[in-house]
């Protein structure tokens, strides 16, 4: 199957385009599609996280679970939106954190493409979601997908930042090689539990020092 993804990781991932789930996948979409459902987010934009982040240029990941199911939010990147969308209260709260992490502005954009461009890969669990349904594309396949690719990542690099925020996040860490990369774990940054371990995580410096220790340029997280 032709799958339009940004060349290094399509071959990094060759072989989960030939399986049967993803030929799953597909099809429900299609299927979605014809039923006239509006699915978020575009489809030029279910693999941006890949695009925006090749494979080669992975330093830390940041996993999320599903994309915003409202009107202009989700394009493809995890707890960021579009540009001129209002921040969302979770992505507002890794903005009060990295604050007092490292004392940057509390940005006003929600889009969060230069983190991407800059090696960080934002990637939900799920790629898809209907409108005004969270989860609603939960039990495609997605999941298998997504977990191939935290796999990929863990067998064939080396020094990675994994930031696993919440229960949903942490449970990916039977993914990860421990031990030749790094994972940071803290509550989720929704308003139900940021103040339970969210907030005082200072995973941003943690991971520049992380970075810098390796000889890596650190990421600039400010917008």
């Amino acid at each position: 199957m032709d799958v339009k993804i940004e060349s290094s990781w399509k071959e990094a991932l060759k072989e989960e385009f030939q399986k049967s789930y993803f030929e799953q996948i597909v099809m429900f979409l299609k299927h979605e599609k014809a039923l006239g459902k509006t699915i978020y987010p575009v489809g030029s934009n279910i693999f941006n996280a890949f695009e925006k982040t090749p494979f080669d240029q992975v330093k830390v990941v940041i996993l999320g679970q599903d994309p915003y199911h409202g009107p202009g939010q989700a394009h493809g990147l995890c707890f960021s939106v579009q540009k001129g969308v209002k921040p969302p209260p979770s992505l507002v709260n890794i903005y009060k954190e990295m604050n007092k992490d490292l004392g940057i502005p509390i940005a006003e954009t929600g889009d969060l493409t230069p983190w991407a461009e800059s090696g960080v890969l934002l990637l939900n669990a799920f790629l898809t979601v209907r409108d005004g349904e969270p989860a609603s594309h939960s039990k495609i396949g997605w999941e298998s997908f997504t977990d191939a690719v935290i796999r990929k990542i863990s067998n064939e690099k080396e020094g990675v930042i994994f930031m696993l925020w919440g229960r949903f996040a942490q449970d990916k860490q039977v993914l990860i090689d421990a031990t030749k990369h790094h994972i940071l774990k803290a509550a989720h940054p929704s308003p139900f539990s940021a103040d339970k371990g969210f907030f005082g995580c200072r995973h941003f410096s943690k991971a520049n020092e992380l970075l810098v220790r390796q000889g890596l340029e650190p990421v600039n997280w400010q917008l």
